[in-house]
This record gives structure tokens, sequence and C-alpha cells, in this order.
């Protein structure tokens, strides 16, 4: 799981895909927001079209790279979770403490992946690391 936050940390620009309501694939940037207790957690606005979609269907792929063409690519289920301690935590992230003000903003959601797998790759044709989420 280490490598996994790591590759997130240090490649903070991610993309992440839904199945729309329309029933088509749907990406848009994301980003990691910490590993906390063993999940890899992510937050959204739930008034935003990307949480109806992974309230409708909440199986989503999360991918990022990096300059040298190494990836990870993440699949999973978003399991929302008000976890007030994982929310405090993102009040560090100045984006998100101007974004949200506090942990307590009824619009503010996080939630994190599981029934999955991360699998982290390059283009050097060496076997890929994955990890079960």
């Amino acid at each position: 799981m280490q490598e996994v936050v790591e590759f997130l940390t240090a490649n903070p620009v991610q993309y992440l895909a839904t199945v729309g309501a329309d029933g088509k694939a749907k990406c848009r940037p994301f980003m990691f927001l910490m590993e906390h207790e063993g999940k890899l957690w992510f937050g959204t606005n739930n008034q935003k079209t990307v949480f109806a979609e992974m309230q409708e269907n909440p199986y989503v792929e999360v991918c990022a790279s990096t300059p040298d063409f190494r990836w990870i690519r993440l699949g999973g289920k978003a399991v929302f979770e008000d976890n007030r301690a994982v929310k405090e935590a993102c009040m560090n992230i100045p984006m998100l403490k101007d974004q949200y003000q506090t942990a307590d903003n009824p619009i503010f959601e996080v939630f994190y992946l599981t029934d999955g797998e991360a699998t982290i790759a390059d283009m050097t044709g060496n076997a890929p690391t994955v990890v079960k989420l």
C-alpha cells in the first residue's frame, strides 16, 4: 500500500472515471487526499454530477502517470463515509480548506475505494505491481 500512496502523492493530478447517467464513460481530474487506516481516501462535493454518478454506480477507476511513463490505475467501489477524522485532516489541505472552510460543510463528502486493486506499471515490460484494495 505504501508504494500506491507514494505514487499518488508524487503525482497529484489523477483522473477519475465513472459511468455517467447517459451510460457513457466520464473522466475528470481528481486528487488523492490521504491514506487513513489502510484506506485510500478521496473527496468531492455532493452537489456535483460526479457524486450523483457514484451514487448510481459506485464502481470507478482512477489513473495517473509520471513524466517518464510509469502509471497507476486503481479500480474499485467508492464507499462514502462521514468520517470525521478524515474530514478534519482534509482541512490541512489548503485547496480543500479554501473550498469547504470546515469539516462540517454539508456539501463536503469523502470516500474510499474497496473491492478492487491498484496496478503500477511502466513501458519496460516488467511485471506490474498489484495491490488489493
